[in-house]
Parts: structure tokens; C-alpha cells; sequence
């Protein structure tokens, strides 16, 4: 996994919470890294479980909550760091289907390594209402959703968000965008 989202994991913990709760979170976890991260570093995907689950354990809140909180957190950072992947869309559904074909690759571009979820998109119903399915070895569905929720609230919209497990293990995601 990439050190973007450690970093930026860690400062989110700093800003809602405290320095001091980012380094206790970081002593109290066994870290092969040691909690040293770099954004182009390349780390293994249970030192951030690890970190989530400390954090959780600490603050009281519950490990999806903080992951969502996480997701949310970390498309308003994107969305500033690299303004040019949103400044192209006209309004979120049409961002959140380009993530696949437009976004993911610009980020290999940027980060050739990185192992990024897959996203499959349609309109079946309407063109106000989205359906993505989410697949990732990583399962990190809650951090999708807030990523979800981060994209609507930059284009200030209001919507439905509706969660499904498939039999496959993936998760569908439906959004349906209100007024």
C-alpha cells in the first residue's frame, strides 16, 4: 500500500485528535516499518488495520466509523493535492465513474507499484443514479464509502448512498443523486 495513505492517515489522526495520539498509536503498534512513512514508500497493508484498530481502541470509535472518516478525510486532501483529476468532471457521479479509466491511470502513472481496487460502473436505472462495484483484495469498502461521501460533499450534492454485498465478496455501491 502506499505511504499517501499512511501519511495522510496519521494526519488525520493529528488534526481531530492530537500529535501525541499519533505517536501513543504508533508505539503501541508492533510496525515493521516503525511508523516511518514516506508518501512514494510502499508499505504493507496491515501496519494501517493495525493503526486503525489502535486508534479505535484509544478514541473509542468504532473501526468502519474511523475508516469512513478516513475516506472522506482523505478525498478532500487528493482533491487539493492533485485538483486537475477533479477539475475535469462536471459533477460526481461522472468523476466517481471516471476513477477507473481516468484517475487509476494517472495514479500508475504516478505510482507504477501501486495495487489500487478495481471499480465496474453502470447507470442502469437513470442517469442520476450510479452503481459501482467496489473489488479489492484489501477490503477496504468503508474507506470507499468515505471516499464516496467526500467526492458528493466537494461538488456540494445532496444523495442516496445504499451498500450491498455480492456473492463474489465485492460490494456494490449505489448512488443516487437528490435534486
Amino acid at each position: 500500500m502506499k505511504g499517501l495513505i499512511f501519511t495522510e492517515f496519521l494526519a488525520m489522526v493529528e488534526e481531530v485528535h492530537s500529535l501525541d495520539m499519533v505517536d501513543e498509536i504508533i508505539e503501541n503498534c508492533d510496525l515493521p516499518s516503525g511508523g516511518a512513512y514516506t508518501t512514494v514508500g510502499t508499505y504493507d497493508h496491515t501496519e494501517i488495520v493495525a493503526l486503525v484498530c489502535e486508534l479505535s481502541a484509544k478514541s473509542g470509535v468504532e473501526v468502519n466509523d474511523l475508516l469512513k472518516a478516513f475516506g472522506t478525510y482523505l478525498f478532500t486532501s487528493l482533491s487539493r493535492t492533485y485538483p486537475e483529476f477533479v477539475s475535469k468532471a462536471d459533477d460526481p457521479l461522472s468523476f466517481l465513474e471516471e476513477v477507473e479509466t481516468y484517475i487509476h491511470i494517472e495514479v500508475r502513472k504516478l505510482y507504477p507499484e501501486a495495487e489500487l481496487p478495481t471499480f465496474y460502473c453502470s447507470r442502469p436505472n437513470s442517469p442520476n443514479e450510479l452503481h459501482m462495484i467496489y473489488e479489492s483484495m484489501r477490503h477496504m469498502e468503508d474507506v470507499c464509502e468515505g471516499l464516496i461521501i467526500g467526492c458528493m460533499k466537494h461538488f456540494d450534492q445532496k444523495f442516496n448512498l445504499t451498500r450491498e454485498k455480492l456473492p463474489d465478496g465485492n460490494e456494490l455501491f449505489i448512488l443516487e443523486k437528490l435534486g
